[in-house]
């Protein structure tokens, strides 16, 4: 990581979120900066703006992809669930097995590209037992927990709520509340969904509302955070917007911009 010029007094965190696959900019997201925080997502399991890339095209083709593309955002999840079992019944092997293998070879290309130190949380299709295998030394995986850097207080919630989708990390809003409360009080609160406010939530593409966390809208407007940082939503109706004290900021999709989100005091 290419640190700023020493008779630069102010601290430079780049934040990036939803990485999915993007290694080559995620490699140089951290120059300029004294640290690097991910919120999560880094897994590709299928490139909405390109179906010929992700795990999934990988094992059925991009035809199959066009498909499933084509289900999801109309919200026929079980017609969608029903043709990835007909596609899965063609495949050798288990398919946990099968899609952990696929998994595995794209951590172990994006956490080699995590410069020192990063500090980073899961995404909703993550799968978190596999991190600390991939988590070189400068990396800090964190969630429900909280750390300092350079005189700030940062906390990090990872993961995301349960829906139709059903991807690898949803959990209840009641775990999930309660990694919130374990967080506590903080200057930055760093998480992968945004708080349930509907500006937020609302993808202007998809033309949907993804889910967001009630907890997380409590968390700001009692303790009061100076930043609320988050991802998830790819092209939100709002990305940035005040609660009380506290800036809530989309960082953007990384994968697509290949461009980190700036927080500097």
């Amino acid at each position: 990581m290419t640190r700023p010029p020493s008779g630069d007094r102010r601290t430079r965190v780049h934040v990036v979120s939803d990485v999915h696959g993007n290694a080559r900019d995620l490699a140089r997201a951290g120059d300029g900066a004294d640290a690097l925080i991910c919120l999560g997502d880094l897994i590709l399991f299928l490139d909405y703006a390109d179906h010929s890339r992700g795990i999934f095209p990988e094992l059925f083709g991009t035809e199959n992809a066009d498909r499933l593309v084509a289900l999801r955002p109309a919200r026929r999840f079980e017609e969608a669930r029903e043709r990835g079992a007909r596609l899965w019944a063609g495949i050798d092997g288990d398919r946990t097995a099968v899609i952990e293998q696929a998994v595995r070879r794209q951590y172990a290309e994006l956490f080699a590209a995590f410069p020192t130190p990063t500090y980073a949380t899961y995404g909703n299709v993550d799968m978190p037992p596999l991190w600390k295998e991939y988590a070189h030394e400068g990396v800090t995986v964190l969630d429900g927990r909280r750390v300092e850097i350079a005189g700030r207080v940062f906390g990090f919630v990872g993961g995301g709520l349960r829906t139709p989708m059903r991807t690898p990390f949803e959990i209840s809003d009641e775990e999930y509340a309660a990694k919130v409360e374990a967080v506590g009080e903080v200057d930055v609160l760093c998480t992968h969904i945004p708080p349930d406010v509907p500006e937020l939530l609302y993808d202007t593409v998809a033309r949907r509302f993804e889910r967001g966390s009630r907890a997380l809208l409590d968390a700001i407007r009692r303790p009061r955070p100076r930043y609320a940082l988050f991802g998830h939503v790819p092209q939100p109706l709002v990305r940035r917007m005040r609660i009380g004290a506290t800036e809530c900021v989309n960082v953007g999709h990384f994968a697509r911009t290949g461009t980190p989100w700036v927080l500097q005091w």
